[in-house]
């Protein structure tokens, strides 16, 4: 997590639920704005473990995460959501605007680009088929219910071979690997009328 001098700031966004979708056959999937000071004790669970290598915080303290995630919250650029599964938390969902991210030295912003990270928590109780699956194809369903949103941008570790695989699968293209900050990445854009909702 990079900070970036052409970030916005606002006041945090409120905690409440900003959508929710009822998916048959696994569950209501709701998301709502990360809120620090509540969140900061799962978020450092989830990626303090070693499931988590490619969020780059493996080596994080409760504290910084709490940091990073605060000084999120206080951006108009960059948003962060705590995802639900029947009321229990299973997923970070963060978007961005690429123009105001250390992405945008890396590639070609276009108009309508909007980025997504994601990060799914440890598995709790018995698999649900296509569980990633399910809470991607929420996610982009959501972003892609703007019509401003005109490609999604994603830039997984270039080592994670099963993310790059899942974005695939959703439609993305692959583009060039690039050097982050903090990692090399693999680009991989989605054109929303590429989209492919496979569950």
């Amino acid at each position: 997590m990079t900070h970036h001098d052409n970030y916005g700031t606002a006041a945090p966004a409120s905690p409440a639920t900003t959508h929710q979708e009822n998916i048959k056959g696994f569950g209501t999937v709701s998301m709502r704005p990360v809120v620090p000071a509540s969140d900061a004790d799962i978020l450092h669970a989830w990626v303090s473990q070693e499931r988590a290598r490619y969020w780059g915080m493996l080596g994080a303290d409760r504290a910084r995460v709490h940091e990073v995630y605060t000084y999120v919250d206080s951006l108009t650029t960059h948003h962060a959501h705590l995802v639900h599964l029947d009321g229990n938390p299973v997923a970070l969902f963060q978007s961005y605007q690429p123009e105001h991210d250390p992405v945008a030295d890396c590639y070609e912003v276009q108009p309508g680009d909007y980025g997504i990270h994601i990060l799914i928590a440890p598995p709790d109780g018995p698999n649900r088929p296509n569980f990633t699956g399910h809470l991607l194809g929420y996610f982009l369903t959501h972003l892609l219910e703007n019509p401003d949103h005109k490609r999604i941008v994603a830039e997984p570790d270039a080592r994670n071979d099963r993310a790059i695989a899942r974005f695939l699968r959703a439609g993305f293209t692959k583009g060039p690997e690039i050097e982050l900050p903090d990692k090399r990445a693999q680009l991989v854009f989605l054109n929303r009328e590429n989209y492919r909702r496979t569950f």
